[in-house]
């Protein structure tokens, strides 16, 4: 949003512009000068604003300032837009890979890593939590008495990740298609935080990213099954047409075969894998199952022996940062492009 500079704020203004093109560069991405604020007394009239998130409109006075992301793709979204400044923290398991090797190290090494368990009320009250940015299943679980619902019983605010939005039916999840949910995020985040041109740059290099790999993806009768395993014996879980993996692999020039699935993370039954034969399996590497034993659970299961993708040995393997909603979307996209061009020849 645009707003007027006092010419006493003249230089303050230019210091903040130079520090938000900066924090983009890293991201191989150009701002403008709108919107180029953080928030902050400088933002003049640019709040209240208000924002749509799973179907509940939010009005936001000033910019969270203490805020507590749980997970690695959520804790990711804020350091994309460059916001650790504006976190007290992040909840995450040490299961998520070489955080020092990503494009958002820096985030990590500024930001405090609060806990490697699970999120809670008195973890984020000893936080001084103003908001908690997290998602059903994503660290809110009635199960566990952890709620948007519950923070707003005591004075903290919640964020919920739009991938996790529920869709009315019971508790399943999802109501738009999962880069959707990413650029959705990025674009509220960027209202919220008065960092909308940050944000529209991201979108633009995300969305210029997936266009790349399409024209390169494989096409037609080129387009290969393909299943996405996360993990279990007796029933696998696996990706709907609402998560991550869904998008990924129809952009990389796959043919999801559980996109008849209206939800996102779920489980379904080995049955339906083996009627379906994908002709390619995704691996979600993550959790004490490490990918190697994921694999060896497939090629050894004895129902999935006459399977397409076990016969010829067709097994990918992608890191759960990749599949989650994250801004290492994009770029999964392109990488499982390339993968699948190289199995189909």
């Amino acid at each position: 949003m645009p707003h007027l500079v006092r010419p006493a704020a003249l230089v303050r203004h230019a210091t903040l512009a130079l520090a938000a093109a900066l924090a983009l560069t890293g991201c191989g991405a150009e701002v403008t000068s709108r919107g180029g604020g953080d928030g902050g007394a400088q933002s003049g009239g640019h709040y209240p604003v208000t924002v749509e998130n799973c179907g509940r409109k939010k009005t936001y006075d000033k910019a969270p300032g203490r805020v507590v992301t749980n997970d690695v793709g959520i804790t990711e979204i804020m350091f994309a837009l460059g916001l650790e400044h504006r976190m007290a923290g992040y909840v995450m398991p040490d299961d998520r890979g070489d955080l020092d090797s990503v494009p958002w190290k820096d985030g990590y090494r500024k930001t405090t890593w609060l806990s490697k368990k699970t999120i809670n009320k008195e973890l984020v009250l000893g936080a001084r939590a103003d908001l908690v940015f997290a998602g059903w299943n994503y660290g809110f679980n009635e199960g566990e008495g952890f709620t948007p619902a519950e923070l707003d019983r005591v004075g903290i605010g919640s964020y919920l990740l739009s991938e996790s939005c529920r869709n009315g039916r019971g508790k399943a999840r999802g109501v738009m298609p999962p880069l959707e949910a990413l650029y959705t995020d990025l674009r509220n985040l960027g209202k919220i935080f008065d960092v909308e041109d940050r944000a529209e740059a991201l979108i633009a290099k995300f969305r210029g990213q997936v266009t790349a790999a399409q024209a390169k993806a494989p096409k037609g009768s080129d387009r290969p099954r393909v299943f996405l395993y996360d993990d279990g014996r007796d029933r696998p879980l696996t990706s709907g047409a609402y998560a991550g993996p869904h998008d990924i692999i129809t952009k990389a020039g796959g043919d999801h075969v559980m996109k008849d699935l209206k939800d996102s993370w779920t489980t379904v039954g080995w049955e339906t894998i083996v009627e379906r034969d994908p002709e390619v399996i995704v691996i979600n590497d993550y959790g004490d199952t490490s990918a190697e034993q994921k694999r060896k659970f497939l090629t050894s299961y004895p129902p999935l022996a006459d399977v397409s993708a076990i016969k010829n040995n067709r097994i990918v393997v992608l890191d759960y940062a990749d599949l989650v909603e994250s801004p290492r979307n994009p770029a999964a996209v392109a990488s499982l492009a390339a993968d699948l061009r190289k199995l189909k020849r």
